[in-house]
């Protein structure tokens, strides 16, 4: 038992969770007072109509439109539209418990497929209601959620497109705009949906019931024509139309202008013509199976304009022939005929007999129903024909029963009195199912079943079917017998035969009081609903229905010139029209059936059909006749339960035990209110429900244990079981939760003592390898060490290269200490050793070089006192390069900013005796002769920047080098020695001229700023900024 609550959000703070918690208590205890219960059994007050009213009420307003009494679903219809047929809805209720959420048509739908599956039996879902409670609807909604929960396939899938589809294409030629309901079932319609082993669709069978053809040729004030043929006239292609003789106007079309409703706001006939070519493509309807179908939905209409006016002789004859041509090809001589006269046989003689021209157009209506109702039969033949399984192998079905509910309209006609019929033999076999089945359920429980007290309206059914002094006899009888039979010679019949019994009454009849409110024409029948009073006018006719012999030839002739009718029947050029009117029919001398005897035999084997099912319900309900959401009519609603017996099958389920489930859900929902079944009981479910309920204190009377349920019978026990569960959840959940809480603490804290585990073990193992990685250095090291000592007096080799640097290192430091006041004092100076003898003179020379230059004219030379010149800073390409190089002296890295642009590229450049080289990976890119170097320019600032001034005699020759060098002191220290060019290397401030070619020149402008770059100025100029040092030799 679940009650309907406010969901919430996951992102509350404790606080908010925890006043949540408490609201959602205290709203558990007091949801039946506010939303009313889900379940009509439950109610306390189940005798009173009150009651039953106010609790559909509670829910309506909460948008809750599901009820449950029992099994049975009660729906009513929102008039808006609910977010609760979706796709996640329906996963949602696939595969759960049908009592484990709140009422749903999908909850229905789904325990009757998983029942079928489990029990291999066959059932049908019973959806009534009047017209306008949402009866279609349902039944798409129930084939919508089969077509999503069932397996798929290809050929399921082909199965199940043409099983939907098939709902338009019945819609557009059997329903219609009424009072009531914009899209009104005017048939009865039961589908069969076959299902294999696994429960996949493989096929289906629909059944029609008691089409109102009348709505063909009349309508009444507000309601229109079947739908197919606004349809087809709004939405129908221009081609089509010039083709069928048709225009898009309705108001030109007798048939469709009686209502003076054409156009509704609600309906898009053009959007819905395309749904139905598209529908009638996918059943696997050929392209001249459309054409002829449209052809009669054409010809229907042309029918209805034709107009007929009385000769001199009062007889009825045509005034137009412009209609005739469009009447399924027949000639306009034969149509003339056949809807202005008719045949009468004597012996071995034909005459024709004219018609006057209320008879030419009751002859004219006639056919126009017979053609429209006998094309409809087609149509449902056919889409069965598309729907038929060729797997002959055992099937299980399920049924679903789209059915008109008892009508009360302010005039009730034939056609009220067959569907009321037609609702009380329902409803006898809706008591007598319910009734079986619970016999059955308290049978096979092993638990006494007590006798049910409710009214049995079989009596109405005699009253109406029984042979010979049944209404349906009765009227047949007036229909086929000689003389001047009249609507009112029938009811003067049934006065003589029927006047004794309680439910029938007439004017004549009825007492003083009774008789003020029936007319001469009426009689009043006490359904099981309530008393309708019928006007008795047209009975004979709708019962006859019948169409003059020559009138029926008239579909099929083509040509009046052949011997006999009967051959030009088979020439007719429509198939449909062939299939429909068959030549053997019109040689029959046997009288058809009147209607009422026809809708009998096909309510006696529809009852067949049901009473070899399970049956499962659908009861709809209309809240309100203005279409309006949110309004509840209590008078209509009270109506309504009334004559959808709603109250009696409540009565039929209260009788013995309100509450019934199986032990294995009752204990597994209420096991936590008992310490010995809480949280899990090991012996069998029933002793558990045993143990629980001896726990809760229930009373000996108030229950009874069966073989796999338990029974209680006043809902207020079950309620005070669900208050007490209600209580006690929340006080589980605050347990659970605290346990679980520190279930996750606890795994958290494991899981940080694991990881900790595994860092330390990773750590130390880290810490191990460094330390050994450190050994085997210092082995590495020492051993070096060692064998450099031993071999420092050996030229430089790859054993003592390392020790020699340490001996240079550790001598230069010493030196540092304990530098002469004076470079003359030269008996002051360390002695050096060995190793440093040699280079020694060579590397102060160098300095005094580099301080001679730059000393006091340049930022950045302090810098580089400290910084041991090298001979020579050559990578292994130079290194190959120096093989080609005669001569080579040293190298030392450069960018070279281009002449045009001042791109800089990455060079090398080589000193040597004779020249400087530029050299790209191994390429000479330019030779420097030392004679032609006229100069070197430096700035006084931190930059890095030489430019080497080339005299250019030749224009062809290349122009100063504008170069960036990281090593700028050794490198030009090393030229000035090399080339001899001391005097030439000039300290500059500011710019620097240099020529790209012979007659152009270029600038390289120094400054100092915030941070260094180098970029080209706006004024072509190459723009070196460099940030200052901060201190200066």
């Amino acid at each position: 038992f679940v009650y309907e609550g406010c969901s919430h959000g996951s992102d509350w703070s404790l606080e908010e969770r925890c006043n949540q918690m408490l609201r959602n208590m205290e709203a558990s205890l007091t949801a039946r007072d506010r939303v009313g219960i889900q379940d009509f059994v439950l109610l306390d007050a189940y005798m009173s109509e009150s009651a039953f009213l106010d609790n559909l009420r509670k829910r309506f307003h909460e948008n809750l439109i599901y009820t449950y009494i029992g099994t049975l679903l009660v729906s009513v219809n929102p008039y808006k539209e609910l977010n609760i047929y979706n796709k996640k809805q329906m996963d949602t209720y696939m595969g759960v418990n049908f009592f484990e959420l709140p009422p749903h048509i999908y909850a229905l739908a789904d325990n009757v497929f998983r029942t079928m599956l489990s029990e291999f039996n066959n059932h049908f879902i019973l959806i009534s209601g009047e017209s306008g409670a949402g009866k279609t609807e349902a039944s798409k909604k129930i084939l919508q959620f089969y077509a999503v929960s069932c397996p798929s396939t290809k050929l399921l899938n082909n199965v199940r497109d043409r099983l939907l589809l098939s709902n338009p294409v019945l819609e557009a030629f059997g329903n219609a705009k009424t009072l009531k309901n914009d899209n009104s079932s005017r048939f009865g319609k039961y589908m069969d949906i076959q299902f294999d082993h696994q429960g996949g669709a493989v096929g289906g069978h629909i059944l029609s019931y008691l089409l109102e053809k009348s709505r063909v040729v009349h309508q009444n004030h507000g309601e229109r024509n079947f739908h197919i043929f606004y349809q087809l006239v709004e939405g129908g292609e221009e081609e089509l139309l010039r083709w069928l003789g048709l225009e898009r106007n309705c108001q030109n079309y007798s048939y469709l202008v009686q209502g003076d409703c054409a156009k509704v706001s609600s309906i898009n006939d053009k959007s819905d013509w395309r749904t139905v070519r598209g529908a009638l493509s996918v059943i696997h309807f050929s392209e001249s199976d459309i054409e002829d179908l449209f052809g009669i939905i054409a010809s229907v209409l042309h029918l209805g304009n034709i107009k007929f006016e009385a000769d001199v002789r009062g007889y009825a004859s045509l005034n137009n022939d412009q209609e005739m041509h469009w009447l399924l090809g027949i000639p306009t001589q034969v149509l003339k005929q056949g809807l202005t006269h008719r045949k009468i046989e004597a012996k071995t003689e034909e005459v024709l007999s004219p018609f006057s021209v209320d008879h030419a157009v009751y002859a004219r209506d006639a056919l126009a129903k017979a053609i429209y109702g006998r094309t409809f039969n087609w149509l449902v033949n056919k889409i069965n024909e598309s729907l038929v399984n060729t797997d002959f192998s055992r099937k299980t079905v399920i049924g679903l029963l789209d059915i008109y509910g008892f009508e009360v309209f302010y005039v009730n006609s034939f056609e009220q009195f067959c569907i009321n019929y037609c609702n009380e033999k329902l409803q006898q076999l809706f008591i007598q199912l319910t009734l079986k089945s619970e016999q059955e359920e308290y049978e096979m429980e092993g638990i006494e079943w007590e006798p049910v007290p409710f009214f049995n309206n079989k009596i109405i059914c005699d009253l109406v079917e029984e042979k010979h002094r049944g209404m349906i006899s009765l009227l047949d009888e007036e229909c086929l017998r000689p003389g001047e039979a009249t609507d009112l010679t029938f009811l003067e019949k049934l006065e003589e035969t029927i006047g004794g019994h309680p439910h029938f009454v007439t004017h004549k009849l009825a007492d003083i009081k009774t008789r003020k409110t029936l007319d001469r024409g009426d009689f009043r029948l006490l359904h099981y609903a309530g008393e309708v009073t019928y006007c008795v006018v047209g009975f004979l006719d709708k019962n006859n229905d019948l169409l003059y012999r020559n009138g029926k030839e008239v579909i099929s002739h083509t040509c009046l010139r052949l011997p006999t009718l009967l051959k030009v029947m088979r020439q007719s050029k429509n198939a449909i029209i062939k299939h429909c009117f068959p030549s053997s029919e019109p040689d029959s001398k046997k009288r058809p059936e009147t209607v009422v005897t026809q809708f009998k035999s096909s309510l006696v084997g529809l009852t067949e059909i049901l009473m070899s099912k399970e049956p499962w319900y659908v009861r709809c309900i209309k809240p309100n006749d203005a279409k309006q959401p949110g309004r509840f009519d209590d008078v209509l609603v009270r109506h309504q339960v009334k004559y959808l017996g709603l109250m009696e099958h409540l009565r039929v389920r209260r009788a013995g035990f309100a509450y019934r489930r199986k032990y294995e859900i009752f204990l597994q929902r209420y096991k936590a209110l008992c310490p010995d079944t809480w949280p899990h009981w090991k012996g069998t479910a029933a002793e558990g429900v045993r143990c629980l309920i001896q726990h809760l204190g229930y009373k000996p009377d108030e229950y009874k244990m069966g073989r796999t349920k338990i029974f209680i019978r006043h809902p207020r026990t079950l309620f005070a079981t669900e208050d007490t569960f209600q209580v006690c959840k929340h006080r589980l959940a605050t347990r659970i939760q605290a346990k679980y809480k520190g279930y996750r603490v606890k795994g958290h804290y494991l899981k940080q003592r694991e990881a900790a585990t595994k860092i330390e073990t990773c750590w130390r193992g880290m810490l191990a390898r460094k330390e050994r990685e450190k050994r085997a250095w210092a082995v590495k090291v020492i051993k070096k060490f060692i064998k450099g000592f031993m071999t420092r007096n050996q030229p430089a080799c790859v054993d003592n290269s390392e020790y020699l640097a340490y001996v240079r290192q550790n001598y230069l430091t010493r030196l540092r200490d304990t530098l002469p006041k004076t470079v003359l004092e030269k008996d002051s100076w360390l002695t050096p050793p060995p190793i440093m003898e040699e280079v020694c003179d060579t590397f102060l020379l160098l300095k005094a070089e580099a301080s001679s230059i730059f000393k006091g004219k340049k930022e950045s030379y302090a810098l580089s006192v400290c910084r041991p010149f090298v001979d020579t800073r050559i990578s292994k390409t130079a290194e190959l390069l120096s093989y080609r190089i005669q001569e080579f002296k040293t190298y030392v890295p450069v960018v070279k900013y281009d002449r045009n642009g001042f791109r800089p590229r990455l060079r090398q450049l080589i000193f040597t005796r004779e020249a400087a080289y530029l050299v790209e990976e191994a390429k000479i890119k330019q030779r420097i002769n030392y004679i032609s170097l006229k100069g070197v320019s430096v700035s006084n600032l931190s930059d890095n920047f030489l430019i080497l001034h080339v005299s250019c005699d030749d224009i062809k020759q290349k122009g100063d080098l504008v170069l960036q060098c990281d090593h700028l002191f050794e490198a030009l220290t090393q030229l000035s020695l090399i080339a001899n060019k001391q005097n030439c290397i000039k300290v500059v401030q500011g710019s620097v001229r240099f020529d790209i070619q012979p007659g152009r020149e270029g600038f390289v402008d120094f400054k100092s700023g915030q941070e260094s770059m180098v970029y080209r100025a706006k004024n072509g100029h190459l723009m070196v900024s460099r940030q200052r040092t901060s201190s200066r030799a």
